[in-house]
């Protein structure tokens, strides 16, 4: 395999002295979770890109020496990296987040996590507050069981002007009071809110949610570049799927974009499907931005994963085209069907990024948004092992989470 340039020769892993490789016995993982060591892969550290690498698993987490008794699995001419963290998602596989019951969401987790996405936050879509705080209730108890990182409302507090895939007799001003109760049902499970921040209301939610230790995120909004910085100001971190529902930049009101890209407080969102951006977008946020504040996100839908054919989301009719979420009322884009293995591998092989800035924007950079940092989005001795195995050409070959293949290494 071609090495990556920058990748580094050795067999090392972080602290791990390098030195001779075990010989490698049975290509298949173990089913008791016994000791492994993954071995000849091109790794992606948070140090950098080594060749000839090593990964060591002990139980649920990566280790730095490898027990006497580990198995040894020879992944030469692969890459490991680590597992994807996805902040923003609605859906999959046939199931919603806003609307299916727990066996539904967990149906969405798992196509998600089939793909490589080890972390995820589900996503809920405008709708009755009422609604909405029944559905945290649900939500709040996966969370609490490791199967969801938390809960993202995106709505009802966002502008009809930019409502996008959502109900506009739904929508509302982001009264503080009433972010507050979405927050509460969430029973700290809340971590992040989508804002129109310059909506009566906004910026004292934004000062809120800050002091909440929820993320406030700006989107769908008609915001101006002056209101933008007001919000930054007041707290606000995230752009919610920048460039999406929200105004063009103009050369004499250069409204929201330039004041997210430009202001090193904010991370930006970006959806690499090929239909929410043109490549040249997407390489105008990596270059203005740079690569430790940009978040890959799928904004996916109950499609992904699943097919083409008639979707809700929330209260809205979507019919997905050839893999195109649009609402079947007025044709506006309605999240997507995106998987972040895909959003990887278009990343590397069509937008020619580097493989490290890959990993920080699909990895590191959200699990470090979801103050998680200590835990996931690298693949270092002490985190979860949590990772993902890609062959040369970056198609997803395997999958495991806390220790467990999720998908089963296929090594041909």
């Amino acid at each position: 395999m071609a090495a990556h340039p920058g990748a580094r020769d050795g067999a090392e892993f972080a602290a791990t002295a390098a030195g001779a490789r075990p010989a490698a016995t049975s290509p298949h993982p173990a089913t008791d979770q016994s000791p492994l060591i993954l071995s000849g892969a091109t790794v992606v550290l948070p140090t950098g890109t080594v060749k000839d690498g090593r990964v060591i698993v002990d139980g649920t987490r990566i280790v730095g020496s490898a027990p006497e008794n580990a198995q040894v699995i020879d992944v030469t001419n692969h890459w490991l990296v680590p597992g994807f963290v996805d902040i923003h998602n609605h859906g999959g596989g046939g199931a919603s987040f806003t609307s299916g019951t727990v066996d539904d969401v967990l149906k969405g987790i798992r196509t998600h996590q089939s793909h490589g996405t080890t972390t995820l936050v589900a996503s809920t879509v405008t709708g009755d507050m009422d609604f909405l705080a029944q559905r945290a209730g649900l939500l709040s108890e996966l969370a609490e069981q490791g199967d969801i990182a938390g809960i993202h409302f995106e709505g009802p507090f966002i502008s009809p002007c930019r409502k996008g895939a959502h109900a506009e007799n739904l929508l509302r001003h982001p009264d503080p009071a009433e972010v507050r109760k979405l927050v509460d049902a969430a029973r700290g499970q809340a971590k992040m809110v989508t804002l129109a921040t310059e909506l009566p209301g906004g910026i004292d939610s934004v000062r809120l949610l800050t002091e909440q230790g929820v993320i406030a995120a700006i989107g769908h909004t008609d915001a101006t570049y002056e209101q933008t910085v007001e919000a930054i100001d007041a707290g606000a971190t995230v752009a919610t799927h920048l460039f999406n529902a929200m105004p063009q930049i103009g050369h004499r009101a250069p409204g929201p974009i330039a004041a997210l890209l430009e202001d090193e407080r904010i991370t930006v969102e970006l959806i690499n499907d090929g239909t929410h951006l043109h490549p040249a977008a997407l390489q105008l946020a990596f270059h203005h931005a740079a690569a430790p504040r940009v978040a890959f996100i799928t904004d996916a839908m109950d499609a992904a994963g699943f097919g083409d054919g008639r979707y809700l989301l929330g209260p809205l009719e979507v019919e997905v085209s050839e893999g195109v979420a649009r609402l079947v009322e007025g044709g506006s884009i309605a999240g997507s069907t995106l998987t972040l293995d895909r959003a990887f591998k278009r990343a590397v092989t069509v937008d020619r990024l580097p493989v490290e800035d890959v990993v920080a924007a699909i990895s590191a950079n959200p699990a470090r948004l979801l103050g998680m940092s200590d835990r996931i989005g690298t693949l270092e001795p002490g985190k979860d092992a949590d990772l993902v195995l890609l062959d040369h050409q970056f198609d997803l070959k395997g999958v495991m989470r806390r220790g467990e293949w999720v998908v089963d290494p296929q090594l041909g």
